[in-house]
């Protein structure tokens, strides 16, 4: 079971985290929702095509101008208590390396930190625990925060992702995270170059085996696009061919910009698993 705020998840049932960047410069939506006014509309609609879990970010992920603490934390926390307000069911998630940051958000009402980076503040695990707060731990093969992959190998890449990942959530426990709070996430992109991502992807049940519930986050991503040759506008169809596999390999959350299609991707695989029953079931009936 994953328990996420005031939220319930069962094993079979696909949860969807939704990106709300709020950045001046992010990859995909270049500011799109930088501003409040568009943000919060990109929220009330990311909930009403179903996602459960809103991932706020202050920080673009990738190379980019300096962002303080201090920046981040304005940029995310009115934010996040604006959500709150709003949306009282709905599970905020902030993506931050930062425990300062993470103390702040927490405090505004975030119920989940998205540790992106794989660990490199590993005050960020207390901060969780400290608030009841989940955590996602995340491998990104030693990379620091907002740099890009440079000539990386692995002996064995699966070996290593579970070595970290399961390790920063076996600490998070030990600290006081709640094992129900917790998940892993094999870092698509995150240290990795392209055939490296489609790996971990292939070898998701892998993670999934180790019962810990696993996210991904493959929305839009530069493996995708290198994989298919398409830029970054043109990446859904790859994106949605990813999630569909992943979903079939036991991934349990999905942080995705496209709400509305993942949703029914994740649905469609679920009816084929059987663990879903057709929304409508008339055909050869009468």
């Amino acid at each position: 079971m994953l328990r996420l705020g005031t939220r319930e998840f069962g094993d079979d049932e696909p949860v969807i985290m939704a990106i709300v960047n709020r950045t001046p410069d992010s990859f995909y939506d270049q500011g799109a929702t930088f501003t409040d006014e568009p943000a919060l509309e990109r929220v009330a609609q990311a909930v009403s095509e179903g996602a459960a879990i809103i991932d706020i970010g202050g920080v673009k992920a990738g190379p980019g101008e300096e962002v303080s603490a201090e920046e981040e934390i304005r940029r995310t926390v009115a934010f996040v208590a604006s959500v709150r307000r709003r949306h009282p069911d709905v599970v905020i998630s902030v993506d931050t390396w930062r425990h300062e940051v993470g103390e702040a958000v927490c405090e505004a009402g975030a119920d989940l930190l998205n540790d992106a980076w794989g660990g490199v503040d590993p005050e960020l695990a207390e901060v969780a625990a400290r608030h009841g707060a989940g955590l996602v731990c995340t491998h990104t093969g030693g990379a620091r925060p907002r740099t890009r992959p440079h000539r990386v190998g692995y002996p064995d890449l699966m070996a290593d992702i579970l070595r970290v990942t399961v390790g920063l959530a076996e600490r998070a426990v030990a600290l006081g995270v709640r094992r129900e709070a917790v998940l892993i996430d094999p870092g698509h992109d995150f240290g990795k170059n392209t055939r490296h991502s489609l790996e971990a992807t292939r070898r998701l049940p892998e993670m999934a085996a180790t019962g810990w519930p696993v996210l991904v986050s493959l929305s839009n991503k530069d493996f995708v696009g290198e994989t298919l040759d398409r830029p970054v506008k043109e990446r859904l169809i790859g994106t949605l061919a990813t999630t569909a596999v992943s979903a079939w390999l036991g991934a349990r959350v999905y942080r995705v910009h496209e709400v509305a299609e993942t949703r029914q991707v994740l649905d469609m695989v679920a009816s084929i698993a059987g663990h879903r029953p057709p929304a409508v079931a008339r055909r050869g009936l009468a």
